[in-house]
């Protein structure tokens, strides 16, 4: 049993190894291409709307919510893939449950988009 002391890593090395995460997470995944157009047209209905600066803190903590859910559901996946490349039942449930944490997420997310810029819209109609 080796009893060296392991070095510690320096943020700059953890920072670089949480960009690659972010980089594989994106680049790995289409569903990444949706996210992004959603998240522009997000961005452009909240400047377009003029929503308040509590309402733009909601919608970014919506997109991150999306967003990190789908990265967690992608190394997840990535990890089922190392852990076994057959058919595995239990690992087949843990990705089923890991893609509804996605679906129920854009659900959450797509509702309250709706609270928040339904009112805005209400107003540009009648006003």
């Amino acid at each position: 049993m080796d009893q060296t002391p392991k070095r510690q890593r320096t943020w700059a090395n953890k920072f670089r190894d949480a960009l690659r995460g972010v980089q594989l997470g994106v680049s790995g995944q289409n569903s990444f291409a949706v996210h992004g157009v959603v998240t522009v047209l997000v961005i452009v209905a909240g400047a377009v709307l003029r929503v308040s600066r509590t309402e733009w803190c909601i919608l970014t903590l919506c997109i991150t919510h999306v967003l990190v859910v789908e990265m967690l559901n992608s190394a997840l996946e990535s990890l089922a893939k190392a852990v076994d490349d057959q058919h595995n039942t239990a690992l087949g449930t843990a990705l089923d449950v890991a893609s509804g944490a996605v679906l129920v997420t854009a659900i959450g997310a797509v509702t309250i988009g709706i609270i928040v810029f339904l009112p805005h819209l209400w107003l540009r109609l009648i006003g």
